[in-house]
């Protein structure tokens, strides 16, 4: 038996509860480590409170997180992994637990803190994917929501890299460092979409939204065509004909996270971590995401 925190119903962070379960054993082809680091994402608070159950539908009780880093423990036949190997990557079930199981782990560069490699897994594949999925291209201008964010700031780094025109929404407080992220950071809220038109008054090639905020209709607008835009937040995509990506296993892109983490061992990309907690304050983590405190990637130790 091993400690993990578990959902047994859709609810606040209350609903999170430190419990104790089956420590997994990794089948052929998997590892199994002891979990020295998971990585909490916002749609982790969104599956949590139900407002994926369209996307991501859940049985009960179950294991939120994904995104871990530790060292391997135990093998399955044929792993790509040995036991002492620092890894990460992402738990074939839930990550919010003091073992987890991978079954494709990668290894972890000695520059990169165990923290930073997992806080980087979700974030950053979704980034790379997205533009990838775009087909955003040198010179052409990409639009960013929520540019400030985990996934936003990694998406600007990583087109900006590239040659792509970035233009992000971000709240007042995160304009400086997207700027200083190689964005043209616009002001978000009210009147978005005309400060978008002027920042770029040839138009936008692409859209990708990381907020879930209900920006769709006004970015297909934008974009001027519904294949051009992007979300992983926001549930009412097919209202607008626009794209989710994520919720297929197939359409992510797990070759991104050793390119992502040699570019952050290199100093090319940064992932902030803002925040460490122990995995018996899960809940606290959650609060701080949902009340938008957090600027980085918040993270559990367990």
């Amino acid at each position: 038996m091993s400690t993990a925190i578990t959902v047994g119903e859709y609810g606040g962070p209350e609903v999170l509860t430190l419990s104790r379960i089956a420590t997994p054993e990794p089948e052929p082809g998997q590892v199994r480590i002891r979990v020295r680091a998971t990585a909490v994402n916002p749609i982790d608070a969104r599956i949590r409170a139900g407002m994926m159950q369209d996307v991501f539908p859940v049985v009960f009780p179950m294991v939120p997180g994904w995104d871990v880093a530790g060292v391997v423990d135990k093998v399955g036949e044929g792993a790509t992994a040995a036991v002492g190997d620092a890894v990460f990557g992402v738990a074939a079930a839930g990550g919010y637990s003091e073992y987890a199981v991978l079954d494709r782990p990668f290894l972890k560069p000695e520059e990169l803190s165990f923290e930073t490699a997992a806080a980087m897994v979700t974030v950053g594949e979704a980034a790379y994917r997205a533009i990838e999925h775009l087909g955003v291209r040198p010179g052409q201008t990409l639009l960013v929501h929520g540019a400030g964010g985990s996934v936003g700031t990694v998406a600007v780094q990583v087109a900006a890299a590239r040659g792509i025109t970035v233009i992000g929404t971000a709240g007042a407080q995160d304009i400086e460092r997207v700027t200083g992220l190689g964005a043209h950071a616009v002001l978000y809220g009210e009147g978005w979409a005309a400060r978008v038109e002027a920042a770029a008054p040839a138009g936008v090639d692409s859209v990708f939204d990381t907020s879930g905020a209900g920006v769709l209709a006004d970015s297909v607008a934008l974009a001027g065509d519904a294949g051009k835009v992007i979300t992983i937040a926001d549930p009412a995509f097919a209202e607008h004909g626009v794209r989710f990506t994520g919720m297929d296993p197939a359409d992510r892109c797990p070759e991104a996270l050793p390119h992502l983490a040699d570019l952050i061992a290199a100093g090319k990309l940064d992932i902030p971590v803002w925040r460490t907690y122990p995995l018996a304050e899960a809940a606290r983590a959650h609060a701080d995401i949902e009340a938008r405190r957090h600027q980085g990637k918040v993270v559990l130790l367990p």
